[in-house]
């Protein structure tokens, strides 16, 4: 494969007699770019959204396309913790990052509520973004109650931070009283959410 200029396009041969792809071998390749993409290119504004004094950022596909990326850097990912900056989504109930976490613990009993601000962990691909741990510290304390102090955790190991949710569901599964805990599909149809204060009270 070679290398182009910025805005050309890819030199390459096609290869005869390849076999089949299935949709899920592609659908995984594809995600995968899109990893890499994010992982390389995007990043979360450490403040209030700002184009201004970003530096641009190349990245080449795996075609050999070479293409530079300003604005879209911050653009993209602004959608995170400002739902209003997305084109195109109709939901106006959409909440950002913070408007999630306050909403959340304040469906939790009260006297847990100091406990679940002083415990936020960070988990899952995206809050490995670059300014996404910074902006979700600079911007949720203003928004929560004053008499709540902010506490975040977040792993520094890539692996660990984006499996995190799987190793507590292992750990919990793990559990001598997990038998005892887990609730199937068949009882939460018949009872709902009531059976989550019966088995988890």
């Amino acid at each position: 494969m070679e290398s182009v200029r910025e805005e050309e396009p890819a030199i390459w041969q096609s290869t005869e007699r390849v076999p089949p792809v299935t949709r899920s071998w592609h659908n995984y390749m594809c995600n995968g770019v899109i990893s890499d993409f994010k992982a390389s290119v995007l990043r979360v504004s450490s403040t209030l959204y700002n184009e201004k004094h970003l530096p641009d950022a190349q990245y080449e596909f795996p075609n050999g396309y070479n293409c530079s990326f300003g604005t879209e850097r911050l653009r993209i990912t602004e959608g995170l913790f400002d739902p209003s900056t997305v084109k195109g989504l109709t939901d106006k109930a959409a909440h950002g990052v913070c408007e999630t976490v306050m909403k959340s613990i304040s469906l939790c009993d009260p006297g847990i509520r100091k406990a679940l601000y002083s415990s936020v962990v960070l988990t899952g691909g995206n809050t490995l973004l670059e300014g996404y741990r910074d902006r979700l510290i600079r911007e949720l304390p203003q928004k929560i109650p004053q008499d709540m102090k902010l506490k975040v955790f977040a792993k520094q190991n890539p692996v660990e931070r984006r499996a995190n949710a799987w190793f507590g569901g292992a750990t919990f599964a793990a559990l001598g009283a997990f038998q005892q805990m887990c609730i199937s599909k068949q009882e939460y149809d018949e009872e709902g959410s009531q059976c989550l204060e019966r088995k988890c009270p």
